[in-house]
């Protein structure tokens, strides 16, 4: 079954980012790449530690209001822990760095600076989740 298509929400939430990395980008000349604040973080340079840790910190606090404000968002229909899901969320983390790139920094800022890595990158990253979705879809169904 197919939700109702809503298109207001989605294209404010993209807009918020969109700023958001437009203003990160023009205030410090940083890119709003997660696997790189991350990694930032966990190899500190002087200097270099304090906007990564409010950047990680408004992540997770925004997700935390947006519970309470949206809390249909936020159930697990999918049978599986919150545990598996962030050791998921942190293996995928951890192999997008390894392969030198950040889903986040490639499709917010990549294609925003029109670079050709991020051109090549971001259709890649879609088109591997929509066959691992329609994969996990007909073997549910037993096609």
């Amino acid at each position: 079954m197919i939700a109702e298509f809503e298109i207001i929400k989605p294209l404010l939430g993209g807009v918020l980012i969109g700023f958001a990395s437009a203003l990160l980008m023009l205030s410090i000349g940083r890119i709003a790449g997660i696997s790189g604040i991350v990694e930032g973080l966990l190899r500190p340079k002087t200097g270099d530690v304090f906007w990564r840790f409010l950047f990680i910190l408004g992540l997770v606090f925004g997700g935390f209001v947006m519970s309470f404000i949206m809390p249909e968002r936020y159930s697990l229909e999918t049978g599986r822990s919150i545990e598996m899901i962030a050791l998921a969320g942190l293996l995928v983390g951890v192999g997008v760095h390894l392969g030198s790139g950040c889903t986040s920094g490639h499709g917010v800022c990549g294609i925003g600076r029109i670079s050709k890595r991020s051109f090549a990158a971001v259709p890649t990253f879609i088109g591997v989740g929509a066959l691992v979705v329609w994969y996990l879809g007909r073997s549910r169904i037993g096609l």
